[in-house]
């Protein structure tokens, strides 16, 4: 098994570089260490390449919950951001739910906006997948888009900031 300190350890150092996955196996344990979206994972299994849930056949069941290690800078930035928002005069549209971020309402079509999309309250700027519903996320305000602050296909928080407008 890995030690808590270890495991601590090499997520600094992780945090340090720019991969984005770690993943070692010793001693039938499995470690898998990810950074998407500036947030660690750490899974660790008692079997190797069985998930940290799954029980293993004819052996007794070990099983680890997942452990998510602090990520103070992910936490401090948003807030950061929406305050330098505020003072800009920008709206932040946000996500209203978890799931996955989509700009446009299939693989092959174009976006719903962009930046420099002009936008009305109505206005349809991206699907949010929740639990295999699909979720249209309008505008909520009349104006211009100004950035797009995620990517297509990425997973999205409860109020995390997807668009900066600049409204009318």
């Amino acid at each position: 098994m890995f030690k808590l300190s270890e495991i601590k350890e090499l997520i600094k150092l992780i945090d340090q570089t720019s991969l984005q996955e770690l993943e070692i196996e010793s001693e039938g344990s499995r470690l898998l260490i990810r950074k998407p979206n500036k947030t660690e994972s750490v899974v660790v299994a008692a079997a190797p390449v069985q998930s940290a849930y799954a029980p293993v056949i004819g052996q007794a069941s070990v099983q680890q919950p997942a452990v998510q290690a602090p990520a103070a800078e992910a936490a401090t930035a948003p807030a950061a951001g929406k305050a330098a928002n505020v003072d800009a005069g920008l709206h932040t549209i946000v996500s209203p739910m978890v799931g996955t971020f989509y700009e446009a309402p299939s693989p092959g079509a174009s976006a719903f906006v962009s930046k420099g999309s002009a936008v009305k309250e109505k206005t349809v700027v991206c699907i949010i997948e929740a639990m295999k519903l699909m979720n249209e996320i309008e505008a909520e305000i009349k104006g211009e888009i100004v950035e797009v602050l995620v990517e297509n296909g990425q997973l999205v928080e409860y109020g995390q900031p997807l668009f900066l407008v600049k409204p009318e």
